[in-house]
């Protein structure tokens, strides 16, 4: 694609050449994810060209999920666990407060798991000869989810809904654990003008024919407000299931972060003298 038209969380400069990665067809959309090439080159600096980039690849050095990926232009999306094992490094891709993605640096014990979003419910076809294996041979059909990387898991617990967030163990590849989408529960705002922000659910506007408001309170009780599909369950209650970038999902405005920026400068100076 034309570099000017690539999504602006990548953060590639616009003199920096003519075209950018097209990132290939996979679980997230084009303009929700991130080329492992990008990752590779422009974030973690392991490459100067995207040559390079495919030599680390096709050595099998870069996992996604616990998946190898030799696709250098792989999409990479929220919640994604890019390990390197020769490094002994794992991180995982969230939102900034300021809505770009970003590589948080996680523990080994972390990278084992990762939240998915519920996108779908439903129950599919029947088995082959009009039996399900898991019903004692009686007729009957097979109850699965799709979550947002889209994962279909079959037979999942029948209290997980639509819009809850599931524990997914990579290894294993089965869920130890749901998040209920209910007030009182942390989130995270994944789509919006509130993108990459974090808050407490207050409450929920039901809206018929219409989008559904939810209100989310974050730790300053600043109060914002999303569609129901842009909101992404991460904890119980105030504590979170996963470990968070620097900002907490804490949006700051322009002067203050001025100001945090002068008074570091200014600590910096007195350390020196």
């Amino acid at each position: 694609m034309k570099r000017l038209a690539a999504p602006h969380h990548w953060m590639l400069s616009k003199m920096g050449g003519v075209y950018a990665p097209r990132p290939s067809q996979g679980p997230h959309k084009m303009r929700e994810c991130v080329p492992l090439v990008v990752l590779l080159r422009n974030r973690l600096k392991y490459a100067l060209t995207r040559r390079e980039v495919m030599m680390i690849v096709m050595q099998r050095l870069v996992k996604i999920d616990g998946k190898v990926r030799t696709d250098s232009n792989f999409p990479a999306g929220l919640m994604d666990v890019v390990s390197i094992e020769k490094t002994n490094e794992n991180f995982r891709l969230l939102y900034d407060s300021k809505g770009r993605f970003v590589l948080h640096r996680v523990s080994a014990e972390e990278a084992n798991y990762k939240l998915l979003r519920v996108r779908a419910k439903a129950v599919g076809g029947k088995a082959a000869h009009g039996k399900n294996p898991f019903t004692n041979g009686r007729s009957g059909s097979v109850p699965y989810i799709v979550t947002h990387d889209a994962r279909t898991i079959r037979y999942p617990d029948p209290n997980i809904n639509l819009n809850d967030t599931v524990k997914f163990d990579i290894k294993q590849n089965k869920i130890v654990g749901h998040l209920k989408f209910e007030p009182g529960q942390l989130c995270l705002a994944i789509r919006g003008n509130n993108i990459g922000r974090v808050g407490t659910i207050v409450s929920h506007e039901h809206h018929p024919a219409s989008y559904d408001i939810i209100h989310i309170k974050d730790a300053r009780n600043n109060e914002f407000s999303t569609r129901i599909q842009n909101v992404f369950i991460i904890g119980n209650g105030s504590e979170a299931a996963i470990s968070l970038p620097k900002s907490k999902g804490l949006k700051v405005s322009v002067i203050e972060e001025r100001d945090n920026r002068v008074a570091k400068e200014i600590a910096a100076e007195k350390k020196k003298a």
